[in-house]
């Protein structure tokens, strides 16, 4: 008996109960409602905390930094089986993590404001250079105004974001906290309706 592929194809995006046991069920429900949990905890703390958000963040990375400095560190002295250029490239790769990562704990708020100013100056160019591109494929457009609008409105925010980077990252940051709290409580919903109509089914798996 063949089975249907319309609930396979994009099995990430759209689950099918009714195939699951009930074992699998649960374990989709507890990850649903764990990921919805912490997304919605971290944004709350990120929409109403912003700078104590940044600050953690800034020094996870800079954690992150100096794990990953260790470890660059520790392949380009003790690995025999690469070439000697390569390892001198790992020893170098692996002391400017170290370093940047040792300064970022040691100046905590300095490397937030820097994180933040060049994530704001980042995507400020990113929106200029997605404007101009709209408009130079504007001519090719089969809605040409609203193209037209898109790519002024990109090159203007670009603009404004590039004139006050730490402004602009800090409203994106906001955005985003405020984005993780709809997934969260989503997810957290999901959990618990997840499943409820294969009751059945899930039983006789």
């Amino acid at each position: 008996m063949s089975t249907p592929q319309s609930s396979t194809v994009f099995a990430a995006f759209s689950l099918d109960s009714a195939n699951l046991s009930k074992s699998a069920i649960n374990t989709v429900r507890a990850t649903l409602g764990i990921s919805g949990v912490i997304a919605l905890i971290v944004g709350i703390l990120i929409t109403f905390w912003p700078k104590n958000s940044a600050l953690v963040l800034t020094v996870i990375l800079a954690i992150y930094f100096v794990i990953a400095g260790l470890a660059y560190l520790g392949l380009g002295i003790f690995s025999k089986g690469i070439s000697g250029g390569a390892r001198t490239l790992d020893i170098i790769l692996g002391l400017l993590f170290l370093i940047g990562g040792v300064i970022a704990l040691f100046n905590v708020q300095t490397a937030a404001a820097a994180l933040a100013v060049f994530l704001g100056i980042l995507i400020g160019i990113l929106w200029i250079v997605e404007g101009v591109v709209a408009l130079v494929q504007s001519g090719d457009s089969p809605s040409r105004g609203w193209t037209i609008f898109f790519g002024i409105l990109s090159v203007v925010a670009g603009i404004i974001v590039l004139f006050s980077p730490l402004w602009g990252a800090v409203v994106l940051f906001v955005i985003a906290g405020i984005a993780l709290i709809v997934l969260g409580i989503i997810q957290i919903v999901r959990a618990f309706t997840f499943g409820r109509g294969a009751g059945g089914a899930a039983a006789t798996a």
